[in-house]
């Protein structure tokens, strides 16, 4: 539709797409940012979660953010320490949700009363009348908002209040009071709309208005002294009603009538809505277009002054625009300091490199279900677990898991809190998601077409600040075909040094990818009796890959199917098992990888301690631990490899690694049994991170290391 604005009316404002995340329509789909995969309409989305404003601003404002979440780190640390003042000043939070509830749709009302029309008729006189009533209620609700700013420190509700400050929007705010009378006001309700419409102008300013507008009146005193003359006569209690289409009605309940028979004669255009009757009479129908024409030749002798109004007001609208623009901000910090209460977020950190959550939950799973959240730990660095693969039985919440990654990121980003008893973010430029499942029968395109598709894109677009989510990769085709492809594309992804969660039902996959340098193995455990008869998700990721077997049997023998054909496949499932474990491979690469994996490993761990708070005693002693624990794991590696070569001295080699080690098991010392240099999450943290800017250096054991 071709539209013409005023002159010098219209803020036009850059923002360059490289301070925002990118997130393409696939990942806002598939990890349901804006609408619910199952029901359109329902408000189970991170949008709909998040959406707790008062204005339709604020809402919209909410959503393009949850699309395009900010980069700017600045920005966002200013957003969590607004919403951190808003949750812990009660009587502040309280004030303005208040306030907030008062304002108009601001953004709808500067962009009419800037856009000029093509033909001038009654209709866009009357919406005019309506757009100076919203801006009179615009600007009549930043006064009380600035007065609730009163005393706030954050730099965010600072800017906000400085744009709400009288001297922005003075000269306005006399234009209108000039114009217009001081009581009226835009209202939602369609009486009180029109009759503040009528008496828009201060009375005075044309005596032919204040004639058509006493005329109005007296009309409206007549129709409703006829309907107390019916309810008199006809001793029936009558309420008048109003709506656009109808004006003036009669409302009826129907219990009021002896028999539930129809209203009297006088009574015409009778609709009858469940327990209710509406009607009217011809009497009351003559009122209406009286009413009307009263109604009309009142906005019509109106324009004049209110067309004058709107002109004078264009030339000086610009910082309304602004102040709309805090006041929409303001009602998306409120809405997240909603949820900081309601639902226990934590107020995250920003990292360089460290991805770490602890106790973190799915915020939409945890709101929407019943049984009490299970909660799990994250923790990802550049050099350490940047490509975890994720294991684990169906239903076993491998998804769950991976998409509550997505979402806390771009909550953090956004300005939010998290679902978390602690969580530290880097700043994520891009984030994908691989995990839809159905076929596109639009685009004609099978599930593994689809999928191979999606992740094309992903590789053509991915970088080091990326975070990618894959769920079930290569499963749409044959095994052979679907595990070579998910090896490589794999190893794309870990030479992307992207931050990756990859979550696959080939058991092969993380055996073979799993010494790798940055790849690591978890798994979504369960329980299931020896005899398959039942099985407990625990719904908690856990080091290494899944050794638990059969589950898929055990899912299926849950449901019933005939006990032969389940024998056949318990039987033919352990005699695959059997020979794939057989087959032995050359252990030296392997061997190699793991080697080269445990220096990186090392060196980021003393990385961390070196820039640590740690005493000089304290990180003399952790690094000489830490010393012992690598010679203890680097022999273990050689020993495995000396097994391999030597099957007749598995024994000893056995022997003689325990002997020098007894504290520790020689090839299952896990990253968080060793030390700090894992990133474990200890006291809410992750453990081995900088706590200050202190360095104290420890340079001759580093060389000996």
């Amino acid at each position: 539709m071709h539209q013409i604005f005023a002159a010098q009316s219209l803020r036009i404002k850059f923002e360059s797409s490289e301070g925002a995340m990118m997130i393409d329509l696939s990942t806002i789909a598939n990890l349901e940012l804006v609408q619910n995969l199952q029901n359109a309409k329902s408000k189970h989305c991170l949008f709909g979660l998040l959406n707790e404003t008062g204005t339709k601003m604020g809402a919209r404002l909410l959503k393009n953010n949850v699309l395009q979440p900010s980069t700017d780190r600045t920005k966002i640390e200013q957003r969590w320490a607004a919403v951190n003042e808003l949750s812990t000043k009660e009587e502040l939070f309280f004030g303005i949700r208040e306030e907030l509830k008062q304002c108009v749709d601001t953004d709808k009302a500067l962009a009419n009363l800037v856009l000029l029309p093509k033909n001038i008729d009654f209709q866009y006189m009357e919406q005019s009348v309506n757009n100076v009533l919203m801006l009179k209620s615009f600007v009549d609700s930043i006064k009380p908002i600035w007065q609730c700013l009163t005393g706030v420190s954050s730099d965010e509700l600072l800017k906000i209040r400085e744009l709400c400050s009288p001297e922005n929007y003075a000269e306005v705010q006399e234009l209108i009071y000039y114009a217009l009378s001081p009581d009226v006001t835009y209202s939602q309700n369609q009486t009180d709309l029109r009759n503040h419409r009528v008496f828009a102008i201060r009375a005075g300013t044309n005596g032919f208005l204040d004639v058509a507008r006493q005329s109005y009146n007296e009309f409206i005193g007549d129709a409703r002294e006829l309907v107390d003359q019916l309810q008199a006569q006809h001793e029936i209690p009558l309420d008048l009603k109003y709506d656009t289409a109808r004006q003036f009605y009669i409302k009826i309940k129907a219990n009021e009538l002896e028999l539930a028979a129809t209203p009297p004669d006088i009574f015409v255009n009778v609709v009858r809505k469940g327990k209710v009757i509406e009607c009217q009479t011809l009497d009351l129908i003559k009122y209406n277009q009286k009413i009307k024409d009263a109604h009309n030749e009142s906005i019509a002798m109106s324009d004049s002054s209110i067309q004058e109004l709107i002109t004078a007001v264009r030339t000086k609208i610009h910082p309304l625009f602004k102040i709309s623009e805090g006041l929409a901000l303001l009602d998306l910090l409120t809405s997240f300091a909603c949820l900081v209460t309601a639902q226990s977020y934590v107020r995250p950190d920003i990292s360089s490199e460290t991805l770490a959550i602890k106790s973190g939950r799915h915020p939409i799973r945890e709101k929407i279900q019943k049984e009490e959240y299970v909660p799990n730990d994250v923790y990802a660095t550049q050099q350490h677990k940047r490509f975890q693969i994720i294991t684990g039985c169906n239903m076993s919440g491998k998804s769950t898991y991976i998409r509550s990654i997505a979402l806390a990121t771009i909550m953090a980003q956004v300005g939010s809190f998290v679902p978390a008893e602690y969580a530290s973010f880097p700043i994520t430029s891009q984030i994908f998601a691989r995990v839809a499942t159905d076929d596109c029968m639009e685009a004609n395109v099978s599930t593994f077409a689809s999928e191979m598709r999606e992740m094309a894109f992903i590789l053509r677009n991915i970088e080091a600040r990326s975070l990618v989510i894959v769920d079930e990769l290569g499963r749409g085709t044959s095994t052979t075909d679907g595990l070579a492809i998910a090896i490589a594309i794999s190893e794309a992804l870990i030479q992307s040094k992207a931050y990756v969660w990859f979550v696959t039902h080939f058991r092969d996959l993380p055996r073979i990818l799993a010494e790798r340098l940055g790849v690591y193995n978890m798994h979504m455990g369960v329980d299931i009796d020896p005899d398959f008869s039942r099985m407990r998700m625990r719904y908690k990721v856990s080091e290494g890959r899944e050794e638990q077997k059969f589950y898929g049997l055990t899912l299926a023998q849950l449901v019933d199917l005939p006990e032969e054909m389940m024998e056949i496949a318990v039987g033919v499932s352990k005699d695959l098992n059997t020979r794939n474990n057989t087959k032995q491979g050359n252990l030296g690469p392997i061997a190699m990888a793991k080697r080269r994996k445990l220096a990186v490993h090392m060196r980021e761990t003393i990385t961390q301690a070196k820039e640590g708070a740690l005493e000089s005693d304290e990180l003399l002693t952790r690094m000489q631990r830490l010393q012992r624990e690598f010679l203890v794991r680097m022999a273990a590696i050689d020993a495995e490899l000396s097994t391999s070569e030597n099957p007749s001295g598995q024994q000893a080699g056995e022997a003689e690694v325990q002997e020098g080690t007894p504290e520790l098991e020689s090839d299952n010392v896990s990253s968080d049994q060793v030390g700090s240099e894992g990133g474990a999450l200890k006291d809410g943290k992750p453990h081995g991170m900088p706590l200050s800017n202190t360095k104290t250096p420890c340079p001759d054991l580093c060389r000996s290391l």
